[in-house]
Protein backbone atom coordinates (compact mmCIF):
# COMPACT_ATOMS: atom_id res chain seq x y z
CA UNK A 1 0.00 0.00 0.00
CA UNK A 2 1.30 3.59 -1.02
CA UNK A 3 0.23 6.96 -1.82
CA UNK A 4 2.14 9.65 -3.22
CA UNK A 5 4.30 12.31 -1.62
CA UNK A 6 5.87 15.57 -1.58
CA UNK A 7 7.41 17.15 1.27
CA UNK A 8 7.04 21.14 2.42
CA UNK A 9 8.20 23.00 5.48
CA UNK A 10 5.43 21.70 7.62
CA UNK A 11 2.87 19.17 5.75
CA UNK A 12 4.59 15.85 4.01
CA UNK A 13 2.49 13.22 2.95
CA UNK A 14 4.70 10.16 2.22
CA UNK A 15 5.04 6.56 1.14
CA UNK A 16 3.24 4.41 3.76
CA UNK A 17 4.52 1.21 3.63
CA UNK A 18 3.32 -2.37 5.83
CA UNK A 19 6.42 -2.19 8.23
CA UNK A 20 5.70 -0.91 11.82
CA UNK A 21 7.04 2.57 12.97
CA UNK A 22 8.88 3.72 9.89
CA UNK A 23 7.95 6.33 7.08
CA UNK A 24 10.85 7.17 3.98
CA UNK A 25 13.35 9.59 5.61
CA UNK A 26 12.58 12.05 2.66
CA UNK A 27 9.04 12.89 4.75
CA UNK A 28 11.59 13.70 8.26
CA UNK A 29 14.50 15.94 6.87
CA UNK A 30 12.79 19.04 7.12
CA UNK A 31 11.53 18.94 10.46
CA UNK A 32 14.36 17.00 11.86
CA UNK A 33 17.36 18.87 10.45
CA UNK A 34 16.99 21.94 13.14
CA UNK A 35 16.99 19.20 15.81
CA UNK A 36 20.42 17.21 14.59
CA UNK A 37 22.30 21.03 14.58
CA UNK A 38 20.87 21.34 18.53
CA UNK A 39 21.67 17.19 18.65
CA UNK A 40 24.97 17.77 17.39
CA UNK A 41 26.09 21.20 19.28
CA UNK A 42 24.96 19.52 22.91
CA UNK A 43 26.60 16.14 22.33
CA UNK A 44 30.12 17.25 20.67
CA UNK A 45 32.15 17.19 23.85
CA UNK A 46 30.27 14.97 25.75
CA UNK A 47 30.90 11.21 26.86
CA UNK A 48 28.51 8.93 27.44
CA UNK A 49 28.82 7.72 31.31
CA UNK A 50 29.04 4.03 32.16
CA UNK A 51 26.38 2.01 30.53
CA UNK A 52 24.84 0.54 33.53
CA UNK A 53 23.72 4.07 33.88
CA UNK A 54 21.89 5.18 30.80
CA UNK A 55 18.68 4.65 30.13
CA UNK A 56 17.62 3.60 26.63
CA UNK A 57 17.63 6.09 23.68
CA UNK A 58 14.30 6.82 22.55
CA UNK A 59 14.10 7.97 18.84
CA UNK A 60 12.70 11.50 18.35
CA UNK A 61 10.76 10.07 15.77
CA UNK A 62 9.38 6.86 13.95
CA UNK A 63 12.84 5.08 12.54
CA UNK A 64 12.91 2.18 9.61
CA UNK A 65 12.79 -1.10 12.22
CA UNK A 66 12.78 -4.14 10.28
CA UNK A 67 11.74 -7.74 11.61
CA UNK A 68 13.74 -11.10 10.61
CA UNK A 69 12.76 -11.88 6.99
CA UNK A 70 13.35 -8.86 5.25
CA UNK A 71 14.98 -8.68 2.04
CA UNK A 72 17.64 -6.37 1.63
CA UNK A 73 20.60 -5.99 -0.94
CA UNK A 74 23.92 -4.16 -0.10
CA UNK A 75 26.38 -2.61 -2.75
CA UNK A 76 29.46 -0.46 -1.83
CA UNK A 77 31.33 -0.31 -4.93
CA UNK A 78 30.73 0.31 -8.04
CA UNK A 79 27.67 1.61 -10.28
CA UNK A 80 24.65 0.57 -7.93
CA UNK A 81 22.33 -2.08 -9.25
CA UNK A 82 19.37 -1.11 -8.32
CA UNK A 83 16.93 -3.74 -10.34
CA UNK A 84 16.92 -5.97 -6.77
CA UNK A 85 13.05 -6.29 -5.52
CA UNK A 86 13.95 -6.34 -2.17
CA UNK A 87 12.90 -3.95 0.94
CA UNK A 88 16.04 -2.11 1.33
CA UNK A 89 19.66 -1.34 0.22
CA UNK A 90 22.74 -0.79 2.41
CA UNK A 91 24.77 1.54 -0.07
CA UNK A 92 27.76 3.57 0.69
CA UNK A 93 26.92 7.71 2.14
CA UNK A 94 29.60 9.51 0.39
CA UNK A 95 29.26 7.54 -3.16
CA UNK A 96 25.96 6.86 -3.98
CA UNK A 97 24.54 9.40 -6.17
CA UNK A 98 21.30 11.33 -5.14
CA UNK A 99 19.33 10.17 -8.20
CA UNK A 100 19.96 6.40 -6.65
CA UNK A 101 18.49 7.00 -3.09
CA UNK A 102 15.85 8.92 -4.84
CA UNK A 103 14.80 6.42 -7.18
CA UNK A 104 14.90 3.65 -4.73
CA UNK A 105 12.14 5.70 -2.60
CA UNK A 106 10.34 5.95 -5.50
CA UNK A 107 9.85 2.27 -4.99
CA UNK A 108 9.04 2.32 -1.77
CA UNK A 109 12.79 0.80 -0.93
CA UNK A 110 14.14 2.18 2.33
CA UNK A 111 18.06 3.54 2.30
CA UNK A 112 20.54 2.82 4.59
CA UNK A 113 24.02 4.95 4.24
CA UNK A 114 27.24 2.81 5.41
CA UNK A 115 29.93 4.87 6.67
CA UNK A 116 33.05 4.37 8.77
CA UNK A 117 32.65 5.71 12.13
CA UNK A 118 35.48 3.66 13.96
CA UNK A 119 38.31 4.25 10.91
CA UNK A 120 39.88 6.70 9.44
CA UNK A 121 39.33 6.99 5.71
CA UNK A 122 42.25 9.21 4.19
CA UNK A 123 40.08 9.44 0.70
CA UNK A 124 37.19 10.79 2.36
CA UNK A 125 36.27 14.34 1.63
CA UNK A 126 35.91 14.91 5.34
CA UNK A 127 39.22 13.47 5.94
CA UNK A 128 41.19 16.48 7.06
CA UNK A 129 39.07 17.00 9.81
CA UNK A 130 40.72 13.60 11.83
CA UNK A 131 43.37 15.06 13.95
CA UNK A 132 46.89 13.09 14.28
CA UNK A 133 46.18 12.24 17.76
CA UNK A 134 43.50 9.94 17.09
CA UNK A 135 44.62 8.21 14.09
CA UNK A 136 45.88 4.43 15.00
CA UNK A 137 47.47 1.72 13.66
CA UNK A 138 46.13 0.51 10.08
CA UNK A 139 43.48 -2.34 10.08
CA UNK A 140 44.16 -4.04 7.05
CA UNK A 141 42.46 -2.01 4.12
CA UNK A 142 44.85 0.59 2.36
CA UNK A 143 44.30 3.91 3.45
CA UNK A 144 42.72 3.06 7.04
CA UNK A 145 43.61 3.50 10.44
CA UNK A 146 41.82 2.78 13.94
CA UNK A 147 40.45 6.07 15.39
CA UNK A 148 40.55 6.47 19.27
CA UNK A 149 37.13 6.39 20.08
CA UNK A 150 37.58 7.91 23.55
CA UNK A 151 38.50 11.14 21.86
CA UNK A 152 34.48 11.94 21.35
CA UNK A 153 35.45 15.48 22.04
CA UNK A 154 37.31 15.57 18.54
CA UNK A 155 35.21 12.59 16.98
CA UNK A 156 31.51 13.79 17.74
CA UNK A 157 31.66 17.09 15.40
CA UNK A 158 33.42 15.08 12.53
CA UNK A 159 30.61 11.79 12.75
CA UNK A 160 27.85 14.35 13.58
CA UNK A 161 28.29 15.92 10.32
CA UNK A 162 28.40 12.29 8.79
CA UNK A 163 25.05 12.25 10.61
CA UNK A 164 23.60 15.41 9.44
CA UNK A 165 24.63 14.20 5.48
CA UNK A 166 22.95 11.23 5.77
CA UNK A 167 19.08 12.85 6.86
CA UNK A 168 20.17 15.41 4.07
CA UNK A 169 20.43 13.46 1.33
CA UNK A 170 17.54 11.63 2.51
CA UNK A 171 18.79 7.79 4.21
CA UNK A 172 16.72 6.27 6.39
CA UNK A 173 19.17 4.78 8.63
CA UNK A 174 22.94 4.15 8.61
CA UNK A 175 25.25 1.08 9.09
CA UNK A 176 28.32 2.50 10.77
CA UNK A 177 31.39 0.44 10.52
CA UNK A 178 34.61 -0.33 12.79
CA UNK A 179 32.42 -0.77 16.01
CA UNK A 180 34.48 -2.78 16.95
CA UNK A 181 38.54 -1.36 18.14
CA UNK A 182 38.44 -2.76 21.18
CA UNK A 183 38.94 -6.13 19.76
CA UNK A 184 41.46 -5.18 17.60
CA UNK A 185 45.31 -4.30 17.91
CA UNK A 186 44.34 -0.21 17.51
CA UNK A 187 47.41 1.86 18.66
CA UNK A 188 45.23 2.55 21.84
CA UNK A 189 44.71 0.70 25.07
CA UNK A 190 41.14 0.77 24.23
CA UNK A 191 38.20 -1.61 26.80
CA UNK A 192 35.10 -3.06 26.26
CA UNK A 193 33.53 0.47 28.17
CA UNK A 194 35.33 2.13 25.78
CA UNK A 195 33.83 0.55 23.21
CA UNK A 196 30.04 1.00 24.93
CA UNK A 197 30.57 4.10 25.07
CA UNK A 198 30.94 5.49 21.47
CA UNK A 199 28.34 3.14 20.25
CA UNK A 200 26.15 3.99 22.67
CA UNK A 201 26.79 7.48 21.87
CA UNK A 202 25.99 6.82 18.01
CA UNK A 203 22.77 4.98 18.07
CA UNK A 204 21.81 7.92 20.53
CA UNK A 205 23.08 10.22 17.76
CA UNK A 206 21.38 8.79 15.06
CA UNK A 207 18.01 8.11 16.91
CA UNK A 208 17.95 11.84 17.63
CA UNK A 209 17.93 12.90 13.76
CA UNK A 210 15.24 10.14 13.13
CA UNK A 211 17.55 7.35 11.52
CA UNK A 212 17.59 4.04 12.16
CA UNK A 213 21.19 2.67 13.16
CA UNK A 214 22.57 -1.03 12.62
CA UNK A 215 24.97 -2.85 15.26
CA UNK A 216 28.11 -3.80 12.89
CA UNK A 217 30.06 -7.21 13.77
CA UNK A 218 30.80 -6.64 17.45
CA UNK A 219 29.57 -10.00 18.23
CA UNK A 220 30.83 -10.06 22.26
CA UNK A 221 28.28 -6.61 22.70
CA UNK A 222 25.73 -7.53 21.41
CA UNK A 223 23.61 -8.39 24.39
CA UNK A 224 24.75 -5.13 26.01
CA UNK A 225 24.16 -3.23 23.04
CA UNK A 226 20.77 -4.94 21.11
CA UNK A 227 18.01 -2.06 23.28
CA UNK A 228 19.94 0.53 21.24
CA UNK A 229 20.25 -1.01 18.19
CA UNK A 230 17.30 -1.48 15.40
CA UNK A 231 19.00 -4.08 13.37
CA UNK A 232 22.60 -5.83 13.03
CA UNK A 233 25.15 -6.54 10.62
CA UNK A 234 27.31 -9.20 10.46
CA UNK A 235 30.45 -11.12 8.48
CA UNK A 236 31.30 -14.13 8.00
CA UNK A 237 29.24 -15.68 11.02
CA UNK A 238 28.99 -19.01 9.54
CA UNK A 239 32.88 -19.63 8.52
CA UNK A 240 34.00 -18.28 12.00
CA UNK A 241 30.72 -20.56 13.62
CA UNK A 242 29.19 -17.42 15.85
CA UNK A 243 25.63 -17.08 14.35
CA UNK A 244 23.83 -18.37 17.92
CA UNK A 245 26.00 -14.99 19.51
CA UNK A 246 23.38 -12.82 17.04
CA UNK A 247 20.26 -14.56 18.65
CA UNK A 248 19.57 -11.53 21.02
CA UNK A 249 18.20 -9.45 17.89
CA UNK A 250 15.96 -12.24 16.86
CA UNK A 251 14.58 -12.99 19.67
CA UNK A 252 14.07 -8.85 19.51
CA UNK A 253 11.97 -8.97 16.37
CA UNK A 254 14.71 -7.31 15.26
CA UNK A 255 16.42 -8.25 11.94
CA UNK A 256 19.82 -9.55 11.44
CA UNK A 257 21.55 -9.14 7.98
CA UNK A 258 24.66 -10.45 7.22
CA UNK A 259 27.23 -12.00 4.46
CA UNK A 260 29.29 -15.06 4.56
CA UNK A 261 32.12 -14.58 1.84
CA UNK A 262 33.34 -18.04 1.53
CA UNK A 263 31.56 -21.84 1.73
CA UNK A 264 29.07 -23.59 0.04
CA UNK A 265 25.21 -21.93 -0.60
CA UNK A 266 23.34 -24.54 0.85
CA UNK A 267 25.39 -25.11 4.19
CA UNK A 268 25.64 -21.51 4.27
CA UNK A 269 21.65 -20.72 4.20
CA UNK A 270 21.00 -23.38 5.89
CA UNK A 271 22.86 -22.30 8.95
CA UNK A 272 21.83 -18.37 8.43
CA UNK A 273 17.72 -19.56 7.67
CA UNK A 274 17.27 -22.00 10.72
CA UNK A 275 18.18 -18.64 13.15
CA UNK A 276 15.86 -16.87 10.82
CA UNK A 277 19.23 -14.53 10.00
CA UNK A 278 18.66 -12.11 6.33
CA UNK A 279 21.92 -13.34 4.64
CA UNK A 280 23.59 -13.13 1.50
CA UNK A 281 26.86 -14.37 -0.29
CA UNK A 282 29.12 -11.91 -1.76
CA UNK A 283 32.79 -11.32 -2.73
CA UNK A 284 34.64 -9.33 -0.29
CA UNK A 285 34.74 -6.05 -3.25
CA UNK A 286 30.61 -5.87 -2.01
CA UNK A 287 29.92 -5.54 -5.39
CA UNK A 288 26.47 -6.06 -7.12
CA UNK A 289 26.78 -9.59 -7.36
CA UNK A 290 24.84 -11.53 -5.04
CA UNK A 291 23.36 -15.04 -3.99
CA UNK A 292 20.27 -14.63 -1.76
CA UNK A 293 19.74 -17.31 1.43
CA UNK A 294 15.76 -16.32 1.11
Amino acid sequence: MKSAWQCGDVVCACWRILKPRWVPAACLIGSMLPVANQVATAQSTTLAPDPVAITQSVPTTTVWSPAPGTSWQWQLSGRIDTSFQVEMYDIDLFDAPQSVIDELHGRAIAVICYFSAGSFEDWRADAEAYPDSVKGLGNGWPGERWLDIRALDALAPILSARLDLAVSKGCDGVEPDNVDAYTNQSGFPLDAQDQLRFNIWLADAAHARGLSIGLKNDLEQVSQLEPWFDWALNEQCVQYEECDMLLPFVEAGKAVFGVDYTGDADTVCSITNELNLDWLLKSKHLDAARQSCR
